[in-house]
C-alpha cells in the first residue's frame, strides 16, 4: 500500500465545497495541498451539492495538473453524511480524507473500514488518513489514534472545538504550546507528521508568523490556511532556509566521516553531536530536497 506522503505539506488551503469558482484559484496558489471541506463550511442542506462539486474537482485534469495534494475534510463519523462522503470521494484524485472528531483508536479503526468497503466497491487505490485531534479526549488519545492504523499519514490539530467550548483562550500560548508539542509527541510515536490548526484571524499576518515559527520549533510539518494570504507566511515559516540547510549539510558530513572511523559522537561548529543530531540534520535535507530547494543539492 502506497500512500501519499504528507512531509513535504507545508501549507494546505482551505476550500468550501460549496464555492467551485474557488478551486482554480487554489490550484493557481502556493499552497502544497488543497482541502476541500464538506464539513464546518457547508451547511447542511447544501451537503450534497458541495459533495458533487468536489467529487467533480477531484476528478478535473486541469486541478491535478498543478501537483498539489488533495485533501478532502468530510463530515465526522456518526454523522448521517459521512458515508456519503466516502463513497462519493474515494478513487482517483483523492490523496487523504482529513478525518475531524477522532476520538480513540477505535473509532478510527471503523472509519477506516467504512472507507475501505467503499475504496474496493469502487475498486480505488486507498488513500491516507490525517486525523483530526481536536477534542479533549482525542487530545488525551493521540498517541494510540496516530498509532491505530498503517494508513494514518497525519495528525491535524483543530484548535476550535478543542478550545471554544471549554472557554479557553485562543490566544493563550500556554494552552497552544501544550496542545501542539502534546499532538507533536504522539505523531512521533508513530513517525508521521503533525499539522497546526488554522488561525481565523486572517487579518493578523504578524500573528500567523508568530504561531507557524512557534509550531516549526516544536517540529510540526505545517499550518492549515483559512485565506490565500496566509500561505506565503506559512510556507516561509515552515520550510528549512539557507542556513539551516548549510548547517544540517555539515552535520551530515561530519557524521559520515565519523561513522566511517567508529566514532560515535563528535563536535560541529563548537557543538557535541551524535546520532540524534544526525538524524534530525538528514531529516532537514530530505525536506529541502522535497521542496526544490537549490541550496540541497
Amino acid at each position: 500500500m502506497t500512500l501519499a506522503s504528507l512531509d513535504a505539506m507545508r501549507s494546505k488551503l482551505f476550500l468550501p465545497g460549496t464555492r467551485p469558482e474557488l478551486f482554480a484559484k487554489g490550484a493557481a496558489s502556493a499552497a502544497d495541498a488543497l482541502s476541500f471541506d464538506l464539513e464546518d463550511s457547508v451547511a447542511p442542506e447544501r451537503k450534497a451539492e458541495a459533495r458533487g462539486h468536489v467529487a467533480a474537482a477531484l476528478r478535473d485534469p486541469a486541478l491535478r495538473a498543478a501537483g498539489k495534494l488533495h485533501i478532502v475534510r468530510v463530515n465526522a463519523p456518526g454523522t448521517p453524511h459521512f458515508a456519503e462522503d466516502v463513497t462519493a470521494l474515494v478513487g482517483p484524485g483523492l490523496d487523504a480524507i482529513n478525518l475531524p472528531m477522532v476520538e480513540s483508536a477505535e473509532m478510527l479503526r471503523e472509519a477506516i473500514a467504512v472507507i475501505a468497503r467503499a475504496e474496493a466497491e469502487a475498486g480505488a487505490a486507498p488513500c491516507g488518513i490525517l486525523a483530526n485531534i481536536e477534542t479533549p479526549r482525542g487530545l488525551r488519545l493521540a498517541a494510540g489514534i496516530a498509532l491505530a492504523d498503517p494508513r494514518v499519514t497525519g495528525l491535524q490539530i483543530g484548535y476550535g472545538d478543542l478550545f471554544e467550548p471549554f472557554g479557553i483562550a485562543r490566544d493563550d500560548e500556554a494552552a497552544l504550546h501544550h496542545v501542539r508539542l502534546q499532538v507533536r509527541l504522539a505523531a512521533a510515536e508513530a513517525r508521521i507528521p503533525a499539522f497546526d490548526g488554522a488561525l481565523a484571524a486572517i487579518a493578523s499576518p504578524e500573528r500567523c508568523r508568530a504561531e507557524a515559527e512557534a509550531s516549526r520549533r516544536l517540529g510540526l510539518a505545517g499550518k492549515s490556511c483559512i485565506h490565500p494570504s496566509q500561505i506565503a507566511v506559512v510556507n516561509a515559516a515552515f520550510q528549512p532556509g539557507e542556513a539551516e540547510i548549510a548547517r544540517a549539510m555539515r552535520i551530515v558530513a561530519a557524521a559520515e566521516e565519523a561513522e566511517a572511523r567508529g566514532i560515535g559522537a563528535y563536535t560541529v561548529d563548537g557543538q557535541m553531536v551524535d546520532a540524534p543530531f544526525a538524524a534530525s540534520a538528514r531529516a532537514v535535507l530530505a525536506l529541502a530536497r522535497r521542496l526544490g530547494l537549490a541550496a540541497a543539492a
